[in-house]
């Protein structure tokens, strides 16, 4: 079946059709678009011609057999047709490397999507922002940190990104909602910040479903929701890791709120500080209802790694390994912006001198 109608049509389904190919990086995918002029010329292509195209002869032939099984030109086309058709129907926006409204933050991370789906306003894509990530394990101490800030920055016209998960990403986009239908009739509050969620599977794939009532709100709010795969791509575990690359490049900062040993809001931090964010921990984070968290996750993580079940840079990853490496902790939002202004290194860690929150 063919959806093609339009030159628009064609020109999506040429870009689907490049970001469908898994094996490739977005360099290459980004070579590939200038150097071809249709998704059929794109289709009719060998894995030997693709990789002389984007001129990579040093891919071994052993390894180019492995890609041969990964790529069925005619297959990929027809993929590429229905998620194009899906999107214009649902009103999804497609964002490409190369357009103007692709953010430009994202843009300069190690390996940026190259297509960016989005669903709402993608506007607020290019605004003011920082990212709020935590623990689905999360304290009730930790649940209002993370509600408060993320209700403190979007009064203050500052977005909020996170990934919707349960946990401090749902708290986090609560308080951004809240900030929005609290305040958004107020005269002296012109720019409210809104805020982003960035999924771990296609753009039509909520998860967790529990939070597909926070999904509208975000919508009807005026914030956006991204993901970089189509319409019924699964949510599978290594997404959940790919995400955070995201989330950690659509701002200029992630604050983490909870994270205990292992945690996978410590993977966006490591990915924020690759492509040179800042990194700051919420007090909450140092708490003793947090560290007491931690303590029993890493138990458990002791033992999991003691059966060869998870790796050890996931029970050395710690709140603790950023602190010393000079990461600051915040208060509040209001404190967020003031430590931005400070010279890094400048706080010294109260966790590092024994003392806790």
């Amino acid at each position: 079946m063919h959806y093609i109608q339009n030159n628009t049509d064609e020109n999506l389904i040429f870009n689907i059709s490049l970001a469908r190919m898994t094996f490739l990086s977005c360099k290459e995918k980004n070579i590939l678009s200038k150097k071809l002029d249709s998704s059929y010329s794109l289709a009719l292509l060998s894995i030997e011609e693709i990789f002389k195209i984007i001129d990579s002869p040093a891919v071994p032939g052993m390894q180019r057999r492995a890609f041969r099984g990964k790529w069925n030109g005619a297959e990929n086309l027809n993929a590429a047709q229905r998620a194009a058709f899906i999107c214009k129907k649902r009103g999804y926006r497609v964002l490409s490397y190369e357009d103007a409204e692709y953010p430009e933050l994202l843009r300069n991370i190690a390996e940026p999507p190259f297509l960016l789906y989005c669903h709402g306003n993608v506007s607020v894509l290019g605004e003011r922002s920082v990212s709020v990530v935590g623990t689905r394990r999360i304290s009730p101490r930790g649940r209002k940190s993370a509600h408060d800030f993320a209700y403190e920055a979007c009064l203050n016209g500052c977005g909020v990104v996170s990934g919707l998960a349960y946990g401090a990403d749902g708290y986090a986009h609560r308080g951004a909602v809240d900030a929005f239908y609290e305040h958004h009739s107020d005269k002296e509050l012109t720019a409210l910040g809104k805020t982003i969620a960035v999924l771990p599977g296609g753009i039509d794939e909520i998860v967790p479903q529990g939070n597909k009532f926070l999904a509208e709100k975000i919508l009807k709010s005026g914030g956006c929701i991204v993901s970089e795969y189509e319409p019924g791509v699964p949510s599978e575990n290594w997404r959940f890791v790919a995400r955070n690359r995201i989330i950690a490049g659509l701002s200029p900062a992630v604050v983490v709120i909870e994270a205990p040993t292992g945690s996978g809001a410590l993977i966006t931090a490591d990915f924020a500080l690759e492509s040179g964010r800042d990194v700051f921990f919420h007090n909450a984070a140092v708490s003793e209802e947090a560290l007491m968290i931690s303590a029993a996750v890493k138990k458990n993580l002791d033992l999991r790694f003691a059966r060869k079940e998870v790796s050890k840079y996931k029970i050395e990853n710690t709140v603790t390994k950023y602190l010393e490496a000079g990461a600051a902790v915040i208060a509040d939002y209001a404190d967020y912006c003031r430590a931005l202004a400070e010279v890094p290194g400048q706080r010294t860690s109260p966790v590092l001198q024994g003392e806790l929150f």
